[in-house]
């Protein structure tokens, strides 16, 4: 293969071994996706076998479509095995539990939400009328996104400042006439902590209204709070009606597979769509999507059956016994502390803002430096921080984690605060978004650090996410969609 990439459609087919060398070197750019360095976007569980297990269950479901699962069988086979392993985990003993399986988290919420607000209009006999999804300010945004799409509006009730979970007799305020759904996170991704579920599910059924739980990130709770004696997590709480939960997070199957639980059928009907109003084949659509690949829900289904029941409790307990380290490791470094207690597989440090305080942002760029990838969160609810998803194979690596976070940390303190330009920050408190032309949103961006070459990201993070921490929400917004829009641009 020549240095020059082969055309994006060749006149003539290439060889195999071009095509496949060509994707090898694409994926040099990438995050490394093994090791557990990585702590966001992908999920080890350390066991190498899996990808050429998930290899295979790919290529025997590859010519299989969802669409049509009288037509293809086997599709609603998969679906049905994954939905029953998904109940075993969080249907907590109820009969009636049903499921969908999803593209991911935020089609699962977004369904979840589709759903309550057409059971809303239903039973106030608005077809038109506009809902409201109440929920506390760390919900997850695919509930913002989803109330974007569906047309709904969003309450959001502020934490608790010190606890970051949902308030419930703030929730209960929130509840009205309009109200949808009521959500709740188990646990919440930017600080690891569990809402109080049974409380709130229960002000949710007194006003007959659905109460959603993501768990998209918390596969590992149910078996972490049987091995540490808590109250489960699932269907079975009184006024819990839906679960949302990713197998491609904690459940170490590739990206696409998600289940939303039901309750019951009563709630699971309203995400549905169906029509005979055109001039085709009637159409029955479970999820967002008509056509539903074969391939990702096969692979999860061989991982979830490789893998098992104990190797899952196993591979929790690795994580949150990780986790629980980690935070005491870190939590003894002069400077930094754990947001809030975690109590899951999820843990967020930040500093105390003082002048002689090092600063997250500088702590997350001298990890990288280190081969270390960190989540970097903003001041909202809280102060700026840095996030990690501890995976179970991260287990082996906890001293060097520490020790690298210590010497992030020396550095950190050595190169001293970053601080934003407060006329840029002015500048930019100042400005009309809607009188933003290519040129100006050019100029910020350079401005912000935010013009690297092929749209990607400067090296040093810290001084861009401190700028972006200083100026008005939306307009932050409008740079990172700038910013994306450059990266996906065609040669």
């Amino acid at each position: 293969m020549t240095d020059q990439h082969p055309a994006p459609l060749p006149a003539t087919g290439l060889d195999v071994e071009t095509i496949l060398a060509t994707l090898r070197e694409y994926r040099t750019r990438d995050l490394p996706d093994k090791g557990g360095t990585t702590t966001a976007y992908v999920y080890d569980p350390g066991m190498d076998d899996l990808a050429d297990l998930g290899v295979s269950a790919y290529a025997i479901t590859q010519p299989v479509n969802g669409l049509d699962p009288t037509a293809f069988p086997s599709y609603a086979a998969v679906e049905n095995d994954i939905v029953a392993a998904a109940l075993e985990v969080f249907g907590g003993g109820i009969a009636s539990g049903v499921g969908t399986m999803t593209s991911g988290g935020t089609e699962s919420c977004g369904l979840a939400v589709l759903g309550a607000r057409e059971r809303w209009r239903a039973r106030n006999h608005q077809p038109h009328g506009r809902a409201t999804v109440v929920l506390p300010t760390t919900a997850h945004p695919a509930f913002l996104k989803a109330a974007h799409l569906f047309d709904l509006d969003v309450v959001a009730v502020p934490v608790d400042p010190q606890t970051y979970k949902a308030v419930p007799s703030a929730m209960a305020a929130a509840v009205d006439e309009r109200t949808a759904i009521v959500v709740v996170s188990s646990p919440s991704y930017a600080h690891g902590v569990i809402d109080p579920i049974a409380e709130v599910a229960a002000i949710a059924a007194d006003r007959d209204v659905p109460c959603h739980v993501d768990a998209c990130i918390g596969w590992p709770v149910p078996f972490i709070r049987a091995a540490e004696g808590l109250t489960p997590i699932d269907l079975a709480i009184p006024g819990v009606t839906s679960i949302s939960t990713d197998l491609h997070k904690y459940g170490y199957t590739p990206k696409g597979c998600s289940v939303l639980l039901h309750r019951s059928d009563d709630y699971r009907r309203h995400h549905y769509f169906a029509t005979t109003d055109w001039a085709g084949y009637p159409v029955v659509n479970p999820t967002l999507l008509s056509t539903r690949p074969g391939g990702p829900p096969a692979v999860a289904w061989a991982i979830l059956h490789a893998i098992g029941r104990e190797g899952y409790r196993d591979l929790a307990l690795s994580a949150r016994r990780t986790t629980l380290a980690l935070a005491a490791g870190v939590d003894a470094i002069p400077g930094l502390r754990t947001i809030a207690p975690p109590e899951a597989t999820l843990v967020a440090w930040t500093d105390d803002g003082g002048a002689d305080d090092p600063d997250v942002r500088v702590v997350a760029d001298e990890m990288a430096a280190r081969g270390w990838t960190l989540g970097v969160q903003p001041a909202h609810d809280g102060p700026p921080s840095i996030h990690v998803s501890v995976s179970a194979v991260l287990a082996s690596k906890v001293d060097r984690f520490v020790d690298d976070m210590r010497a992030s940390v020396q550095a950190a303190l050595a190169l001293g605060r970053v601080e934003p330009d407060p006329n840029l920050v002015a500048a930019g408190a100042a400005l009309d978004l809607d009188a933003l032309t290519p040129e100006v949103m050019d100029g910020l961006l350079s401005l912000a650090g935010l013009d690297q070459p092929g749209g990607g990201l400067p090296e040093r993070m810290a001084p861009v996410n401190a700028l972006l921490d200083a100026v008005p929400g939306p307009l932050v917004e409008r740079l990172l969609v700038e910013v994306i829009l450059r990266v996906y641009r065609p040669a």
